[in-house]
């Protein structure tokens, strides 16, 4: 149930101004709380979410809020900032911790601690939406019949695991398009790598045993199922059926390597996650190992943006809270450090899987062990971060230096093209910022226009801009198209005035002012403490008096690290692959959009295509330049366009195999699965559905005349 207080005027309305904020807007609700567990959210002037909390009882929880006094820096500007409240009442405060964690992924505020970088895990995904069950890497929504195995922690690891369990239990892995095609055992099935249930091989009751068994492997009866191909191959030994032996023995084999072929594989723990966490330079680094079926899964680092002033343990209870929230739980859980609601995470946990979670804090043994391990790679993990951090910045320094940039660039942009003779043409970006690559905002483009002679690299750099930048271009007139106005240094008034039109206009109440010890007030006295300008607005008003909390939200923001900016959608700086050419489409399309604030860099390539003669060609310079070869820089943009080729001929290769692979019958409207299936039975491939008749058609299984006479016309027009 969802509560808001009516006598709290313009509640979440950001087109209304707030006339309260802070505690006289927290002590409204006090009235009509019910001493329930529930979920609260503090809204700022603007109607956006700043603060998600879960509460034992909410009326206790929120009068805690209902003053300034005795809390830490985060929490007072956190309650200054709130105009408005909202209530959700739920049944137990495990309930409650479950929906804190849903509402803090959905809403992000900005006084919680946030899990960033949550991708979808991959998964190992055993279809069992076909005849023949597909063995398969799933990414995304669950919303396909089948067995799911993981998490892991990379494509990579379950790229490893597919090919081993492959080589255990020959399933296949090939599309159902590429299954419904064949008329011959693949390549896969001469290695030993899939049974080949297309071509009959294997009659489909013995594939799908041999699925049942891959299923019951990695649901963690490894040694069962060893001990079943065990028997089986002394029994076709005994009955000297060799080649059968072998077959199981083969098998046996591969189950022992896919064991064996782990980094650590830990005793009596088959199913677990293991959470480390460190802290050091105002960040923390969570590394999250993933155990199944006796197994180690991989393992990956998080980095949670979170308050200076919160310990490892707070970071560590929240983040594990939302980590869950669209994942599978484990049976156990180890942490490197005790957290503050354990037992109740652990409840929480529990519901939500519908069965036992047990979180641990191991003190010694192999758990503990394993802890040790997590903890010193995150340790690890966080020395190299912060490392590569300053040594990025010190490049993002050099590359303005070097190309005479009036700012140090905080989003790069790389493009480049490829094809095979204009085939398959995609345009590829990447972006690379103060921590290095930035992947989640890589983009691809299809080059659409049919007016692009094949091959002309120009026209196609020419679409990939125009589109890239016309959607930017878009967006700022979406929002505007106006940036903030920069005040005049060492106007004190303007200063002042641009803070106060940034923040929420609040009446003037009286507070009582927070205490403050006779060392601060001496200091004060003497001069010591210089005023902010937030103090100066206030400094007219009479005592006891604050105007917006600002004095004390200014004097106490001076002991917080400024929260660092937010990443760009902007770039500052577009490389593109290319010489002079190139650079000149580029400036062509900046300048027909209207946009002059992008520095444009052509990076050709030298002599023999060799590495460190690069030439770079800028706009106003009239012949291109080169660096040192030796020069930092120089390797750094190297590695911009080496990614940047790397990512677009990828990105080829995956259109190229994916046609390769498209099946014409699929384009038919009205031929399903089921109509495919008969058609290819009965005429071998779609080339031979192709050269048919009308009448050869109809014979097809589920063939009537009018879907007979759609397929020989869709077919005969595209020869036409």
């Amino acid at each position: 149930m969802t509560t808001r207080d009516p006598e709290i005027p313009n509640q979440g309305d950001p087109a209304a101004a707030p006339r309260q904020a802070g505690t006289q807007v927290i002590a409204h609700y006090l009235k009509t709380l019910p001493a329930a567990p529930g979920v609260y959210r503090m809204l700022d002037a603007s109607g956006e979410v700043i603060y998600v909390g879960k509460a034992r009882s909410l009326k206790a929880r929120v009068a805690n809020y209902t003053r300034l006094q005795g809390h830490t820096n985060r929490i007072a500007r956190m309650i200054m900032a709130t105009c408005a409240m909202e209530f959700v009442t739920v049944r137990t405060e495990a309930e409650a911790l479950l929906l804190e964690a849903n509402l803090i992924k959905r809403f992000k505020p900005r006084f919680n601690v946030l899990m960033r970088d949550d991708k979808s895990f991959p998964y190992i995904l055993i279809g069992r939406d076909h005849p023949a069950p597909q063995l398969t890497k799933h990414r995304g929504a669950r919303n396909r019949k089948g067995d799911y195995f993981g998490p892991f922690a990379s494509a990579g690891a379950v790229n490893r695991a597919i090919n081993m369990l492959q080589r255990a239990f020959l399933l296949r892995t090939c599309s159902d398009s590429f299954y419904e095609n064949r008329t011959r055992p693949c390549l896969l099935f001469q290695i030993k790598r899939c049974a080949a249930p297309c071509t009959s091989e294997i009659s489909l009751e013995d594939y799908r045993k041999l699925t049942d068994e891959a299923v019951r492997f990695l649901r963690g009866e490894s040694q069962s199922v060893r001990e079943m191909y065990q028997r089986l191959m002394t029994e076709a030994a005994d009955k000297l059926e060799f080649e059968t032996a072998a077959k199981y023995r083969n098998r046996l084999w591969a189950l022992a390597h896919v064991t064996a072929d782990q980094s650590i594989n830990p005793e009596g723990i088959e199913e677990a996650d293991v959470f480390a966490a460190h802290q050091e330079g105002g960040q923390t680094c969570i590394q999250v190992f993933f155990f199944r079926t006796g197994q180690n899964w991989g393992n990956r680092a998080y980095y949670p943006k979170a308050d200076r002033s919160l310990g490892v343990e707070d970071v560590l209870d929240a983040f594990i809270a939302q980590f869950y929230d669209d994942k599978p739980v484990p049976r156990l859980i180890l942490l490197s450090h005790e957290i503050p609601n354990r037992a109740l995470l652990a409840e929480a946990l529990s519901t939500k899987a519908e069965r036992k979670v047990e979180i641990r804090v191991p003190a010694r043994g192999t758990k503990s062990t394993l802890v040790d391990h997590a903890l010193a790679n995150a340790r690890e993990a966080l020395g190299r971060k912060l490392a590569e951090t300053s040594s990025q910045a010190r490049l993002l320094e050099g590359v303005a230096e070097r190309f005479g940039l009036d700012a140090t660039p905080r989003r790069i942009e790389v493009f480049d093209n490829s094809h095979i003779s204009g085939t398959n043409a995609v345009g590829a970006m990447i972006v690379a910022g103060p921590e290095g690559f930035v992947k989640g905002q890589y983009r691809k483009f299809n080059i659409r226009s049919d007016a692009i002679a094949p091959g002309d690299d120009y026209a196609m750099m020419r679409e990939v801009l125009t589109r890239r930048f016309k959607r930017l271009k878009q967006a700022s007139l979406a929002e505007g198209g106006e940036h903030d106005q920069k005040p005049a240094q060492g106007d004190d008034l303007s200063l002042a005035q641009a803070d106060a039109s940034a923040r929420p206009k609040v009446k003037a109440s009286r507070v009582e002012p927070p205490a403050q010890t006779s060392r601060e007030m001496k200091k004060l006295a003497l001069g010591m403490v210089p005023l902010t300008f937030a103090e100066r607005v206030a400094q007219d008003l009479p005592p006891g008096t604050v105007a917006d909390d600002l004095a004390e939200a200014a004097h106490e923001a001076e002991d917080e690290a400024p929260e660092k900016e937010a990443f760009p959608d902007r770039p500052d700086v577009v490389f593109v692959d290319g010489g002079l050419g190139q650079l000149s489409v580029a400036s062509e399309v900046m300048r027909d959009l209207g946009i002059s604030d992008v520095v444009l860099i052509g990076v050709a390539k030298g002599p023999d295509r060799d590495a460190g003669r690069e030439h770079f060609h800028m706009p106003g310079r009239q012949k291109p330049f080169m660096l040192e070869p030796r020069d930092p820089v120089l390797y750094f943009v190297q590695r911009l366009r080496d990614e940047a080729h790397r990512f677009a001929i990828g990105t080829h290769r995956a259109k190229r195999s994916k046609a390769l692979s498209a099946n014409p019958l699929d384009e038919i409207d009205g031929i399903g699965p089921a109509r495919k299936r008969a058609l290819l039975k009965h005429f071998g491939s779609a080339k031979a559905v192709s050269r048919a008749g009308v009448e050869d058609l109809k014979e097809a299984e589920g063939i009537s005349s009018e879907m007979a006479q759609k397929i020989y016309d869709f077919f005969h027009e595209r020869r036409t």
